[in-house]
């Protein structure tokens, strides 16, 4: 789905009027992200499988599935179409994708630090 004109995924900034509204968006945004996973791992040639990917756009919608503000709903819709406008325009490395896998290693290996200084510094952290 990458093609040459990049204001094909563009959208109007809209401001929702309801909290029906908004859901509508957000699942219109959800379903465009889940349909185009399997060419964002072609694209970007990612050694993860689909199911994956999918959990994890999933797992990014769910984090913010209780904001109850329009206002910061919209903004949410906002980023998250900006994100994929850019996904699917070839606008990011695969560095950049592979970041939200890689987030999840990072916190978990931060709540293994020692305390001490001693320890951090026989660590090789400061």
């Amino acid at each position: 789905m990458s093609y040459t004109n990049p204001t094909f995924l563009a959208v109007k900034t809209a401001s929702s009027g309801s909290k029906a509204i908004a859901r509508s968006r957000v699942i219109k945004l959800y379903r465009d992200f889940q349909r185009c996973v399997p060419e964002m791992v072609n694209m970007y040639n990612l050694e993860i499988p689909i199911s994956t990917v999918r959990s994890k756009v999933r797992q990014e919608f769910e984090r913010n599935r209780y904001v109850q503000d329009l206002g910061v709903t919209d903004v949410l819709i906002f980023k998250a179409h900006a994100e994929f406008q850019e996904l699917n325009n070839f606008w990011k490395q695969q560095t950049h994708v592979m970041k939200y896998f890689t987030q999840e290693d990072d916190t978990v290996s931060n709540k293994h630090l020692p305390d001490t200084f001693m320890g951090r510094f026989l660590e090789g952290r400061n």
